[in-house]
């Protein structure tokens, strides 16, 4: 069973294949953490809890010093009464009362996993997951606190989320509403997060936490660059392929916190969740509060069994698309090749070279609608620019498709410009706080997506472009964070909850246009992957990695964006040298076989290449259609970090293990060089792979043991690839 009560000790036991994680209630009202981490089958009591006077520790029974909230493990933390640790989630009631006492009230076992109001969520049938809700309750203001454990038993996951509700007869304030919090009775922990910048995503921070506080976090809106909503925490001997491992991921697009904690005792707190900071959430008598969840994966198998975890799940449990198991078309964008200039002869030029080189997609990016020469009008008028395309976008769109290629099309519908019809006519559009001046990036505002006219303003605009033309995928961007933040449309009492209301508005949108278009191919972006997590994965299948298109860079952003996420999800392209981001000039082998290592596309412009590159093209394009399942819907191993070497490998397994592609990256050519070694992962050690190339035959224990020598060529950014197929 995946949810275990013993009624006598008031013990719960959550099992997945792997992994356990064990609460109990204590002394009939406390919510005690015992145990999360590998799988045990049945839990009799040995982590017991043991008191201790610790000084300093305050006692909520007076004659009891030993029990005190401050030491003890608790499962979801409150303030004010003793734990002077991180709380999960704070109150204000009307008096100004900022205390509250949870006691255990009783629980409820469900089949299933039921939905979270108006927010992305993870989904399976009543036999893939259980969940457990525990009620909790504060007698004084009255507030109910449902905690939702959902156990994907054979996936490996389980999944947590809160539901507050009033049940008091005075309205009262949520200040902090976290969605997981965990207290390990351990330590010599490492912190494991991804930070970046624009351009710059996703690179990896491990850093030992010994006292105190490691958090990070987003207050701009989005999930952003700067942070990805994913920590872990790695036992000291942890690896890649060994060693415990304990994670998180945020299903959330908007402001997020998460941190561990150490105290003086060496426990230590894990928690994420909403960030606190302009979070709020005003809470009428019997109106309930819905937190967004979080995906938990432990793993005994370092980080290559995390990775695989959530991989699996993604894929299977949260992308609900038609496309989450289709194979991704090959497509080409028109925005490095002409940016804003540009007009129908130009794009079925290039639509042309797409088509005879086997490309399958072409996207037309910024630039098409209202008046817009650069990026500072016409932002929410989705009308097409007869300036540039004098025959409408219909009949674009038509003359793509009669060239066997599918249309896409860019959006940035979160956005407004200030020279714009749109706010000509509705000023009050914009995300705006009143007496203040506006802030702007990139030239342009944001749409106050809290006020639910503007919602369907997007919904009714967006949806009128994709019903009057045969549009197969869209790329919907959103190049700016959030200011300004607040809205004329809410109370005083109200303010704080601006950037969750907002974030509740795109889901909204998007839930509408996807449900509507479920045949159009959505791909999310933030000026490149600034939004990559998991909530946007629920309607988009895939994320644009990163505006940086730059081979070499490109191997360190899609290599730590696998840590949580498929291959498949993301989008990597093949663009011009010397490259707009970094000015490096790269190989075309080299840069076809970076971005082939994800969903594969082109930002070049094919009518300026000669014969022998365009050949190039024509035969990468090939071959990525031969390995294109094995890449898209396979396993994806990491071979040699691009972090810590000169170089970076990996490779992928078919999902029938029939067909293995390797690929290994040297960076910089290096003097007096050693010779490297590529060893693959994920073979079945007793079978017979041969190589496409040369027609040789090798055992999968060879190959994952011995492995292959990688010639020395003095050369930099080269990079050499390695296709196999079983044959026994």
């Amino acid at each position: 069973m995946a949810v275990i009560y013993n009624d006598e000790k008031q013990i719960f036991h959550l099992q997945t294949k792997g992994t356990s994680y064990v609460m109990q209630v204590v002394r009939n009202k406390y919510l005690l953490h015992l145990y999360w981490g590998k799988r045990v089958q049945n839990y009799c009591g040995t982590r017991s809890i043991i008191l201790k006077n610790r000084g300093f520790a305050p006692n909520p029974q007076e004659n009891d010093r030993d029990f005190s909230l401050d030491t003890l493990p608790m499962e979801y933390p409150h303030g004010g009464n003793g734990d002077f640790r991180s709380c999960a989630f704070g109150i204000r009631e009307q008096n100004g009362s900022r205390i509250c006492d949870l006691s255990y009230v009783g629980y409820e076992i469900m089949k299933g996993k039921p939905k979270l109001e108006g927010l992305p969520c993870s989904f399976g049938s009543e036999e893939e997951v259980s969940t457990l809700k525990i009620h909790m309750k504060d007698k004084i203001s009255g507030l109910s606190v449902f905690l939702l454990y959902s156990v994907f038993e054979n996936a490996d996951v389980i999944t947590r989320s809160v539901v507050f509700e009033n049940r008091g007869n005075s309205p009262l304030t949520l200040t902090k509403m976290l969605s997981m919090s965990v207290d390990f009775r351990e330590s010599g922990f490492k912190v494991m997060t991804l930070y970046g910048a624009h351009n710059n995503e996703r690179n990896v921070d491990l850093r030992p936490l010994k006292s105190g506080m490691v958090q990070i976090e987003s207050l701009r809106g989005t999930s952003s660059p700067q942070q990805a909503p994913f920590m872990a925490l790695l036992e000291a001997n942890a690896s890649e392929e060994s060693g415990n491992i304990y994670s998180a991921n945020f299903v959330y697009s908007g402001n997020f916190t998460a941190l561990a904690q150490a105290d003086a005792f060496e426990n230590v707190r894990f928690q994420m969740g909403m960030n606190p900071w302009n979070g709020e959430w005003y809470l009428e008598p019997n109106e309930k509060f819905f937190t967004p969840e979080t995906v938990m994966v432990f793993s005994s198998q370092g980080l290559n069994g995390m990775s695989q975890i959530y991989h699996n799940f993604y894929q299977h449990n949260l992308i609900r698309s038609k496309f989450a198991f289709q194979p991704r078309p090959i497509l080409i964008n028109n925005w490095e090749a002409t940016f804003f200039d540009f007009n129908e002869d130009k794009l079925l030029a290039l639509a042309d070279k797409a088509a005879q080189t086997g490309i399958e997609l072409f996207v037309l990016d910024d630039g098409w609608f209202g008046h817009r020469d650069n990026d500072d009008s016409s932002l929410g008028d989705w009308v097409t620019d007869k300036r540039k395309l004098p025959l409408g976008l219909s009949h674009l769109s038509d003359e793509i498709h009669n060239r066997g290629l599918k249309f896409g099309l860019w959006f940035e519908p979160e956005m407004i410009s200030r020279n714009s019809e749109l706010f000509r006519n509705h000023p009050e559009y914009a995300l705006h706080t009143e007496g203040r001046p506006y802030t702007f990036g990139r030239g342009q505002l944001v749409l106050d997506l809290s006020n639910g006219e503007v919602c369907r303003y997007v919904i009714e605009s967006v949806s009128k472009v994709l019903r009057e033309t045969k549009i197969d995928y869209v790329k919907w961007d959103m190049n700016r964070h959030l200011t300004d933040v607040g809205s004329i449309n809410f109370p005083m009492e109200r303010q704080g909850e601006i950037f969750h209301r907002y974030v509740l508005g795109l889901y909204k949108i998007l839930e509408e246009l996807t449900t509507e278009f479920p045949d159009i191919l959505f791909e999310s972006c933030s000026s490149g992957g600034g939004r990559f997590d998991p909530g946007m994965l629920y309607y988009m299948p895939q994320t644009w990695c990163s505006d940086n298109t730059d081979a070499v860079c490109r191997m360190k952003i899609q290599y730590a964006t696998s840590f949580t996420y498929p291959v498949v999800t993301m989008g990597a392209h093949v663009s011009e040298v010397p490259n707009q981001q970094t000015g490096r000039v790269t190989p075309l082998q080299t840069r076809g076989q970076v971005a082939m290592s994800a969903n594969f596309g082109y930002e070049i412009d094919l009518t300026k290449l000669s014969s022998e590159e365009l050949d190039e093209i024509k035969k990468q394009v090939a071959f990525y259609k031969d390995i294109r399942n094995t890449i898209q819907f396979g396993k994806f191993y990491r071979i040699k970090s691009p972090f810590d070497e000169n170089v970076a490998q990996w490779n992928f397994v078919s999902g029938d293990g029939s067909q293995v592609v390797a690929f290994h990256f040297e960076i910089l050519s290096q003097p007096a060089a050693p010779i490297k070694i590529l060893k693959l992962k994920g073979l079945e050690a007793d079978a017979v792979y041969r190589d496409i190339s040369t027609g040789y035959e090798y055992g999968g224990d060879e190959l994952m043991y011995s492995g292959i020598s990688i010639p020395i060529e003095k050369k930099d950014f080269r990079s050499v690839c390695f296709r196999f197929v079983k044959v026994n």
